[in-house]
C-alpha cells in the first residue's frame, strides 16, 4: 500500500508531497529547506524528486534533494534547467518494480507544466499536478504576462480535461492550494479525487473553450512582484539551502535612509520603533509581504524581538530567494524609538477617514460605505489623491495584519495612520 506524506507551507500556500511504497519514494515539488522531507524518508531509499512546473513563486529545493541522496530528477522535457536530469516526455513511463511514474503534458499554468500519474501494480493511485487540475479551481495562466495568458488559458481548458479522464477514484493532490497567489480562486481543501472534482469544481463544468477560457481570465487579482526572479532562479541553478543566520548590529550603526524592517507585533511596534521603519509581522504570510514590498537592492534590516523570530523570518527569506540581509537589530530603547497609535473597530469615529488595503477583489465582495481603497502593495506610490493628508488615516483589511503594514507606510511618509488590529471591514 502507499504512503503519501503531505508537507504544507502555509504561506506560500503550496504543498510538497512524499510518496513511499515498498522502499522506494517520491518527492514532488521540494521547497528549499530539504531537510523536514528528507527526515520523513525512513528506510524509504529516495528514487525519484519531481517538478512539475518552473516554480514562480520559491526556490526548489529539486536539485539539491536530488544531488544529496542520488534520486533521480524529473524535469518537464519542454523547460530545459542548465543542470543534469531526467526529462519528463508526456507519457513516456518511469518504471521501477511495481512503480509507474507516467508524466502528463498539463500546460497551462506554464508552457512545460507536467503532471504525474502514479500507479502501483498497473493500478492508477494518484496524480501529482502541480498548477493544473486544483481543489476546486485551476492554476492561474497569467502569470508570464497578460500577453499569454490567453494561448495558456486555452492549455489549461485542454489540460484540466485531460486529467479529469482518469478514473473517479484517483487521489488528486495539487501542489497549489489555499493561500497561494498562483490560484484563479480560492481554494478550500488541499487534496481530493478525480471524482469530487468532476461534481463540484467549476473549472471542468464549462461546455466549451471559450467559456472557460473567459471565467479563467476574469478578476484575476494581483500577484506578488517577486515572482519574476523565480522562474530564472530556478531554470539556471538554484543554490541549497544557506545557513540561517545574520549578524547582530548595534542600532546605532543605522542611518537614516536605512531601510528597516520591524517584524514584532503590532502593538509592540507601536509601543517603540526606529522612526522610518515598516512594520511586516512575523506570520506565515511574512516572506511574501517582505519579497513584495522591500526593494532587493536597499539591503534591509531586521528588528526582532528575538532569536526564535529571527530563525523563522531568515527561513521564509530563503524560500523565496533572499538569502541575507544586512543585520539583525533589537528592539529600540525609549531614547532612539518612537511610538504609535492603533485601534479598535470600536474606536471608529463617526467622521473617520478610512482607508482600505485589501486586494481588488475583496474590495469588490464588500465596500464600506465612504471608504477609500488602496491595494497595500500600492501604498509605496504614495497615499491615495482623496485622501485629506492633514486628518488622521485609519487603515483597514480584512483581520488587522495587512493594516499594520500599511499602517507604516504611509506614517514613513509623513502621515497620522492608525492601523485597526482586532477586525476587518466585515465588522464595520
Amino acid at each position: 500500500m502507499i504512503d503519501i506524506v503531505s508537507f504544507r507551507t502555509e504561506g506560500l500556500g503550496n504543498s510538497t508531497y512524499l510518496l513511499s511504497f515498498d522502499g522506494l519514494a517520491l518527492l514532488v515539488d521540494p521547497q528549499r529547506d530539504i531537510d523536514r522531507f528528507l527526515d520523513r524518508l525512513g528506510e524509504a531509499r529516495l528514487r525519484w524528486v519531481a517538478e512539475t512546473h518552473v516554480h514562480n513563486d520559491y526556490v526548489s529545493g529539486g536539485l539539491s534533494a536530488a544531488r544529496l541522496t542520488g534520486a533521480e530528477l524529473l524535469f518537464p522535457a519542454a523547460a530545459a534547467p542548465a543542470f543534469r536530469h531526467t526529462p519528463a516526455f508526456h507519457l513516456e513511463d518511469i518504471v521501477e518494480s511495481d512503480v509507474t511514474i507516467r508524466p502528463v503534458h498539463t500546460p497551462g499554468h506554464t508552457p512545460e507544466h507536467t503532471s504525474y500519474v502514479v500507479l502501483v501494480e498497473g493500478q492508477t493511485q494518484a496524480v501529482f499536478s502541480g498548477g493544473s487540475l486544483l481543489v476546486g479551481s485551476a492554476g492561474r495562466s497569467d502569470l508570464l504576462g497578460p500577453e499569454r495568458a490567453d494561448s495558456l488559458a486555452r492549455l489549461q481548458y485542454r489540460s484540466v480535461r485531460r486529467l479529469a479522464e482518469l478514473p473517479e477514484e484517483t487521489a488528486l493532490y495539487p501542489t497549489h492550494g489555499a493561500g497561494s497567489f498562483c490560484t484563479v480562486s480560492e481554494v478550500s481543501a488541499a487534496t481530493s479525487t478525480i471524482g469530487q472534482e468532476l461534481k463540484a469544481n467549476p473549472v471542468l463544468s464549462h461546455r466549451d473553450e471559450e467559456s472557460f477560457v473567459r471565467s479563467h481570465l476574469d478578476d484575476l487579482q494581483p500577484y506578488p512582484t517577486y515572482y519574476a526572479r523565480m522562474a530564472p532562479i530556478n531554470l539556471l541553478r538554484p543554490d541549497p539551502m544557506p545557513s540561517l543566520a545574520a549578524k547582530e548590529v548595534a542600532a546605532d550603526t543605522l542611518q537614516p535612509l536605512s531601510t528597516v524592517v520591524d517584524i514584532r507585533a503590532a502593538e509592540d511596534y507601536a509601543a517603540g520603533h526606529f522612526p522610518g521603519s515598516i512594520n511586516i509581522p512575523l506570520s506565515d504570510q511574512f516572506g511574501t509581504w517582505f519579497a513584495w514590498l522591500i526593494s532587493r537592492d536597499s539591503s534591509p534590516f531586521l528588528v526582532t524581538g528575538g532569536t526564535g523570530e529571527t530563525s523563522e523570518a531568515l527561513l521564509q527569506l530563503a524560500r523565496i530567494g533572499i538569502d541575507e540581509v544586512a543585520g539583525v537589530v533589537t528592539a529600540p530603547g525609549a531614547d532612539a524609538s518612537v511610538s504609535s497609535r492603533t485601534g479598535r473597530v470600536g474606536d471608529l469615529p463617526a467622521d473617520a477617514q478610512l482607508l482600505d488595503v485589501r486586494s481588488p477583489g475583496e474590495r469588490d465582495s464588500h465596500a464600506p460605505p465612504g471608504s477609500v481603497h488602496r491595494y497595500l502593495p500600492d501604498l509605496l506610490d504614495g497615499p491615495p489623491a482623496d485622501i485629506d493628508q492633514a486628518r488622521p488615516v485609519w487603515v483597514m483589511c480584512s483581520s488587522g495584519y495587512r493594516s499594520a503594514i500599511g499602517a507604516s507606510i504611509l506614517r514613513r511618509q509623513g502621515l497620522d495612520a492608525i492601523p485597526v488590529l482586532d477586525g476587518g471591514v466585515s465588522d464595520l
